[in-house]
């Protein structure tokens, strides 16, 4: 399937083949006859015939019950999938039901992606060396000494500095700019507006005031990392900013000079990181986080919304609040300041001198 082909229906039995799923964890086992049309996929709610959804589990069952669907991905529910054989659904079994519903979404929607071709606005500087199938779009400016893999997709008004490494097939959406001593591997996306290897917020105070310190490192983006619109990721004064093999980062986060990620890091919207940040592997960080400097984010641990982080976190802690606690202290703290005016009323209570 090319990058911008469409299919318009498919009979379910061959949605279940493309999937690389197995019959026998189908409707099809019991009703080999109920074969919709597959035309799209929808949510549970919006459906409608033709559609295929998906539920996650027995809590959304009063969906089921009203779904409009032709077929949905269920889990590995038995009485989920008597429901819908009951009401003529076919349906997919699997553990992971978001996962193949994810995965059923390729079928019939694919991301824009224009041809290999350099339009004429373009600007390359001589000494850019691009790799096969490449395509650069309109306004596209590339400085000297970059190096485009294969298959690297560039759309309008992408910026790209000098001595920059753009690995095979990573797509860099329109008007984001990719700054000097940039390394970004294989099979990443930058979306639009996000600042890559940009300058980081290094200055020294003297008596005359703030001297600027250069800031001479490299910013790296292993394989397949993802960054949202209008984030900016900040290149060092020294070393590196490096980010983890398979990490996705939402739109409008920061991302301090020299802060290191491990692997499979997610970073949603608003988190902000400080200078020298290290998280280890699989770290997720909620909406609006905060982390000051030089913390050390252990592997798999989860930081709630809105956390203020300013000490280091064990490998597979949660925590949540300001300052940052472990998350069930942090629950226990915010149940206890709803009764906060009953405690000051007895606290008030005790305070009145005795009856005589």
């Amino acid at each position: 399937m090319s990058a911008n082909s469409v299919i318009s229906a498919l009979p379910f039995r061959q949605v279940v083949q493309k999937l690389g799923l197995s019959i026998g964890d189908t409707s099809l086992v019991e009703c080999p006859d109920l074969q919709p049309e597959i035309s799209g996929v929808v949510a549970v709610e919006a459906a409608h015939s033709g559609g295929l959804s998906f539920i996650e589990g027995e809590r959304f069952a009063d969906s089921l019950a009203s779904t409009q669907a032709s077929a949905l991905i269920l889990p590995t529910s038995p009485a989920l999938q008597a429901a819908a054989t009951a009401r003529q659904i076919a349906w997919i079994a699997t553990p992971q039901p978001r996962l193949v519903f994810a995965q059923a979404i390729a079928l019939f929607y694919q991301p824009f992606a224009p041809s290999p071709a350099i339009h004429p606005t373009a600007v390359t500087d001589p000494t850019v060396e691009l790799g096969p199938g490449v395509a650069i779009s309109a306004h596209v400016v590339i400085q000297a000494g970059v190096k485009i893999g294969h298959g690297v997709i560039i759309h309008p008004n992408v910026v790209i500095y000098p001595q920059v490494t753009i690995g095979d097939r990573t797509v860099l959406h329109a008007n984001c700019v990719i700054h000097e001593r940039s390394q970004i591997g294989a099979d990443c996306v930058i979306h639009s507006g996000a600042a890559i290897g940009a300058e980081g917020f290094g200055f020294v105070p003297t008596p005359e005031g703030w001297f600027k310190m250069p800031q001479s490192g490299y910013t790296v983006l292993e394989n397949e990392v993802e960054v949202g619109c209008n984030t900016a990721i900040d290149r060092p004064s020294v070393g590196e900013t490096r980010i983890g093999r398979g990490s996705k980062i939402d739109n409008l986060v920061q991302i301090g000079h020299g802060c290191q990620t491990g692997e499979s890091c997610v970073l949603a919207g608003q988190a902000g990181m400080a200078g020298r940040v290290r998280l280890g592997k699989g770290v997720i960080l909620a909406g609006q986080v905060g982390i000051a400097d030089q913390v050390e984010i252990g592997d798999g641990a989860i930081a709630s919304a809105k956390s203020g982080i300013h000490s280091n976190v064990a490998a597979g802690e949660i925590v949540g609040g300001i300052p940052a606690r472990p998350q069930k202290l942090f629950l226990k703290l915010l149940a206890l300041q709803t009764r906060l005016p009953e405690l000051y009323r007895a606290v008030k209570q005790l305070q009145q001198p005795p009856e005589l």
